[in-house]
């Protein structure tokens, strides 16, 4: 591995927007690791509660304004992360999501090896002509990726099918199987929903309030789960832009949560977790819930096939953007408690044996050395290469 000549370590900078979330957790599991393999980690992103975590683990955080969305102020935002670029001078940057794969990558410009890693494509998040801007734009920017991870092979495809060029590592999500893990659910749920019938099935969605991750259908579906279920309870933890919409819609067997900077018992005191997105790479919280020993129930989006064992694809999955599937889903999960126990010690098992975080992590190092140690006419990918690379 490339080495500096005033430090040994290698220097890996991370550029990150947003700063919560699914995102600011792979994150902070990189760093984690990184910093506990010897490397040098800087992070360069907004201020918040993710800066104050990366220093606790020992990286070097450095303040990056930048707002979520591209607009006017991109300009400035690519000028202040120049300028950290110049101070750091790392040997390899890491661009997270949509914003900083842009900003990232024009203020690099192929002069240093760069990974990009979308978590979801941006141009998904969009319509109209914002959608034909992300979408040009990620076409382009790829000449300046020497690597784009994905963290699905249906993530890989989307971006294929997109006319996306370029060099691919398909690096599926993981977590922390020591800290997501089973516990009684009563006790949790007693200490979190002291109010609720302990005896009430409890479902539970975790995740940004957004239109991504499709809380609003799940809201649409809920009259025709009570019909089936009527002492059923429904708790959406997390918080966003979409809140007050939701909260305006939601009958009064549906709490919200707000922001938990621990989700851990929320998963275990679930009787069934869902997660009604519109779009993924691979998202965390179906991990998360299974590796709690909790059922899921999730959106057939990318990734969703690939969180799962095959198994348990037909009862765990369901159309997108159709509150009467997911209604009926819901609704016989709910109704079936063996089905639920067996569906969530199968869930556990896949989760250990797939998708513990260390095996993401090491995937990770392995592509930075592959990386430093090539030759620099190596780093980059050619405009029109597409090599499928998996881990």
């Amino acid at each position: 591995m490339h080495q500096s000549a005033t430090d040994p370590r290698p220097r890996v900078l991370h550029l990150t927007q947003p700063v919560d979330g699914g995102v600011a957790r792979v994150v902070t599991d990189l760093v984690r690791a990184q910093v506990a393999e010897g490397l040098d980690v800087t992070v360069a992103c907004p201020d918040g509660p993710l800066t104050a975590n990366l220093r606790t683990l020992g990286a070097d955080v450095r303040r990056w304004e930048a707002t979520r969305s591209p607009g006017p102020a991109l300009v400035g935002e690519v000028r202040r992360l120049t300028r950290v670029i110049e101070q750091v001078r790392p040997d390899l940057v890491h661009a997270h999501s949509a914003k900083a794969g842009l900003a990232g990558r024009i203020a690099v410009r192929g002069r240093i090896p760069t990974v990009f890693q979308p978590h979801a494509w941006s141009f998904e998040a969009v319509g109209g002509v914002t959608a034909a801007l992300a979408l040009g734009w990620e076409r382009r920017g790829a000449r300046w990726s020497a690597r784009t991870v994905c963290v699905s092979e249906a993530e890989r495809r989307t971006g294929l099918r997109a006319g996306i060029a370029g060099r691919w590592r398909v690096i599926p999500n993981g977590i922390d199987t020591g800290r997501f893990r089973p516990a009684a659910a009563d006790t949790v749920r007693a200490r979190l929903v002291p109010e609720a019938d302990p005896a009430a099935p409890l479902v539970v969605c975790v995740g940004r309030l957004c239109r991504q991750k499709g809380q609003d259908v799940l809201l649409r579906a809920w009259d025709a789960v009570l019909r089936r279920v009527p002492e059923a309870r429904l708790v959406l933890v997390g918080d966003g832009p979409e809140r007050d919409a939701l909260r305006e819609r939601a009958p009064r067997s549906v709490l919200f949560a707000g922001a938990v900077a621990d989700a851990v018992p929320w998963y275990q005191a679930a009787d069934l977790v869902v997660l009604p997105s519109r779009w993924e790479g691979m998202a965390l919280a179906p991990l998360e819930a299974m590796a709690c020993g909790r059922p899921v129930l999730m959106t057939d989006v990318d990734g969703a096939r690939e969180s799962l064992p095959p198994e348990l694809a037909p009862r765990c999955l369901a159309p997108t953007e159709n509150p009467a599937a997911l209604a009926d889903a819901v609704a016989a999960l709910l109704l079936d408690p063996p089905l639920r126990e067996s569906l969530g010690l199968q869930g556990r098992r896949h989760v250990l044996t797939t998708h513990d975080v260390r095996r993401t992590s090491e995937a990770v190092a392995g592509l930075y050395r592959d990386l430093l140690d090539a030759e620099p006419a190596a780093r980059v990918a050619p405009t029109e290469y597409r090599e499928p690379i998996h881990s």
